[in-house]
């Protein structure tokens, strides 16, 4: 995916320990996450993570969920070190190198596929809806049958913004770059099934997020 203008407050890092990077909102969300997967993920398989950023996510996750094999990825060299990094710290054996995937080109679901969870977390706010609907249909191809999708961030709910802080966020995001922004969850949900998933779930999450969960069908 292209290298897209965001303000400063669509992801904030902060410099850690070696190549670490440290990013408040991961510390935040890690632990809600957590738990969501605790029940809406399979126990056993690999699980490629999309848009690691930092590595703090992909760390509890795997520690959190120590029976799946996690592979994360990111398209930015600094964030793969930091991933890396915080993967060596953590002493977690699960936890791939981290890859060089851009998820909105086409065709990497046929090289990365047999996957039982796809995570993909406050990406799809910050790339173009043609993006979005990519990075949706390749990872339906790439997940093994009963594998599952779960997709968190903000959305806009039935064309609408439902907070003052998403207006505000949204309206900074159009500003830097008009293709990106907030999506609707209709939209989301039906580029998904177009894409052959399913419907699972929808849970509210803390500050006003969304967790939409898809499972590709076993048969």
């Amino acid at each position: 995916m292209p290298l897209r203008r965001t303000p400063p407050s669509a992801s904030i890092a902060e410099p850690g320990q070696g190549a670490q990077l440290f990013a408040p909102s991961a510390a935040r969300n890690a632990g809600p996450l957590c738990d969501l997967l605790g029940h809406v993920a399979p126990q056993k398989g690999r699980a490629l993570e999309l848009a690691s950023g930092t590595g703090q996510h992909v760390v509890a996750f795997a520690r959190a969920l120590p029976d799946l094999n996690w592979q994360p990825s990111d398209i930015a060299p600094d964030r793969r070190a930091s991933i890396d990094a915080h993967a060596r710290a953590s002493g977690l054996t699960n936890i791939a190198p981290a890859l060089d995937l851009d998820a909105s080109i086409p065709g990497w679901g046929a090289t990365h596929g047999d996957q039982a969870l796809i995570v993909v977390v406050n990406l799809l706010h910050l790339i173009s809806a043609p993006e979005a609907a990519t990075v949706i249909a390749e990872a339906a191809s790439a997940l093994a049958p009963g594998g599952r999708l779960v997709i968190y961030g903000p959305f806009m709910r039935e064309g609408a913004l439902t907070s003052a802080g998403d207006c505000d966020f949204h309206a900074a995001l159009v500003a830097q770059d008009p293709e990106i922004g907030y999506k609707d969850v209709s939209d989301i949900c039906a580029t998904a099934q177009a894409a052959g998933l399913k419907p699972v779930d929808q849970i509210d999450m803390p500050a006003n997020n969304l967790a939409l969960i898809f499972e590709r069908p076993a048969a």
